[in-house]
């Protein structure tokens, strides 16, 4: 689905109107009511790295950007309207958000780290032969050292959720943004 799409699938979770697991839940449609506000505050207020911002202006042939989210995660909330800034940037780019608890389940190709989890979001740019270039996801490197040693110390989830918060709302999407960047100036 494209942005559009999604933010219509987004309000018809908060509406009540998805009923498909994991949205029977309240308390998924309470994390995707605190999503929603915070995704609506980084697509106010996020602002682009310029360089990243130039280089995904000056790509010259398509590419597909897939990025598999859900409502009710915290860490698409804070990365996903970047994404979507930055594919704004380029026409050659198209979007194709995939939810990760609806078939086709492109998550099974995309897990992460040695226990093969479904974390998302996860961000993968394809060229236009559907080969990948870049996989980018769960979360910016240093939100993950965060969240790894905060499971050591078997923190609280609530707690951890809090802490999580807080990183994201200091690094105002730099953080990503640098990867990404980083990423690209690779390929």
């Amino acid at each position: 689905m494209n942005f559009e799409d999604y933010q219509l699938y987004f309000q018809s979770v908060l509406n009540g109107e998805q009923t498909i697991h994991p949205y029977e839940n309240p308390a998924y449609v309470n994390y995707a009511r605190l999503n929603w506000s915070r995704q609506q505050r980084w697509s106010k207020v996020g602002e682009l790295n310029e360089e990243l911002a130039g280089l995904i202006k000056s790509i010259k042939s398509g590419q597909q950007w897939i990025v598999i989210t859900e409502p009710w995660c915290g860490d698409a909330a804070h990365t996903l309207p970047f994404i979507y800034k930055l594919i704004c940037l380029n026409p050659l780019i198209k979007p194709d958000l995939q939810l990760r608890d609806t078939s086709p389940f492109l998550i099974e190709h995309y897990l992460t780290g040695p226990n093969q989890s479904k974390s998302i979001p996860k961000l993968v740019i394809r060229n236009d032969e559907g080969d990948d270039l870049l996989v980018w996801g769960p979360r910016p490197l240093a939100c993950q050292q965060l969240y790894n040693r905060l499971r050591e110390e078997q923190a609280e989830e609530e707690e951890t959720k809090l802490q999580l918060q807080k990183w994201y709302n200091q690094d105002k999407g730099k953080s990503f943004q640098q990867e990404l960047l980083t990423a690209f100036t690779a390929l």
